[in-house]
């Protein structure tokens, strides 16, 4: 591919206000890549329904947290949402967190960091979204809903909604390090 001039939009302010515009961009790239697959973060599966629906031309993959994120046995993805994502022929994944799990626990237990939980503080010196598109790409891989090896987009956000949008080199977690981040379509110029 020859060299390219991609515009990359920096949002005033992280958060959900910017999740229309962060699937417009992400499908505006994928029509011009001719990417088959979108990834999509999303805690309540509001955002996920807006992108399902918006997106129906495209293999959609909704990452949602995983059960008991929060509080034990709890999924937080609302019923009215998951049909929404349904009726848009969208797949849903609720899996383990890639860059959080089990390290997570060691932290909560023992004090101390693992090597994934580092690896989601050192993606967050971009952005939360942007350790978040890292994060759901390898899980998507993982569960076989995407192929590794191939350019898709991914999107993100820091909180609720979507406010980062990223063409990604998707990789299976025992391949983390051939992950790459190929375009940033937008993200919150600051974040916390």
């Amino acid at each position: 591919m020859p060299d390219q001039i991609v515009p990359c939009t920096y949002f005033e302010k992280a958060g959900a206000q910017n999740s229309e515009k962060t699937i417009q961009l992400a499908k505006e790239r994928a029509k011009a890549l001719d990417v088959e697959h979108i990834i999509v973060a999303s805690t309540t599966g509001e955002t996920a329904a807006l992108a399902a629906e918006t997106l129906r031309e495209y293999h959609v993959v909704v990452v949602t947290h995983s059960t008991g994120f929060k509080n034990p046995n709890h999924q937080q993805l609302e019923a009215e949402y998951r049909e929404r994502i349904a009726a848009a022929n969208a797949d849903i994944l609720t899996c383990q967190h890639a860059l959080g799990g089990v390290g997570r626990a060691v932290r909560r237990k023992l004090g101390t960091y693992q090597l994934e939980e580092i690896m989601a503080f050192t993606l967050r010196n971009f952005c939360q979204g942007i350790k978040v598109v890292c994060e759901i790409t390898i899980m998507a891989a993982d569960a076989g809903l995407i192929p590794a090896g191939e350019e898709i987009i991914a999107i993100g956000g820091t909180g609720r909604g979507a406010d980062t949008a990223a063409v990604m080199l998707s990789a299976n977690a025992q391949d983390f390090f051939d992950l790459r981040v190929l375009e940033i379509l937008c993200k919150p110029r600051f974040w916390q």
